[in-house]
């Protein structure tokens, strides 16, 4: 009998911590509904980002990506995010996909203008820069990089050495 007591305490200690642990992870999810107003914006490429990835104005998080949908006339990738109703976006908001890091996760980063114009509720971020992949960047590394020396080529002005201004020209 006394085991059985013991059990049943032992099942519902369990069943407690595991309540507790659905509460917290939902609570600390993107499940639930975000406050704040609904804006989109149109991306080329949106690699990296996805539903729950955060939207930030100089690093500080403002809201969140709710979705992301290819639009089938236009073929750009579609973003819907929320923003926290304390910021007011001027119209001339670029958004932009960047990364936290080298290898670090993606997220929507917001630069306001100067307008005095706001975007409105459901409104659209009409200026945005889609996200540049590591295999992008290393491709225009590689083949942007001058010519040696001896390889035939002669360079621009650019990388030209300028002239010295204390020889005389000769006769």
């Amino acid at each position: 009998m006394k085991g059985n007591v013991i059990e049943t305490v032992m099942g519902a200690v369990v069943l407690l911590v595991a309540a507790l642990f659905m509460v917290f992870a939902y609570r600390t999810s993107q499940l639930r509904e975000l406050p704040g107003y609904e804006v989109t914006a149109d991306f080329e490429r949106v690699d990296g980002i996805h539903q729950g990835s955060d939207v930030r104005i100089g690093g500080v998080k403002i809201g969140s990506v709710i979705s992301e949908e290819l639009d089938p006339k236009r073929f750009v990738a579609v973003i819907k995010m929320t923003v926290d109703p304390a910021f007011k976006l001027p119209d001339d908001t670029v958004a932009e996909i960047v990364s936290a890091g080298l290898l670090g996760d993606k997220y929507m980063s917001l630069v306001p203008g100067g307008s005095d114009k706001t975007i409105a509720p459901g409104g659209q971020i009409k200026y945005t820069q889609s996200s540049v992949t590591l295999e992008n960047l290393i491709g225009q590394m590689i083949f942007s990089s001058p010519g040696k020396k001896g390889d035939g080529d002669k360079g621009d002005a650019g990388t030209a050495p300028a002239p010295d201004a204390a020889t005389p020209p000769k006769p």
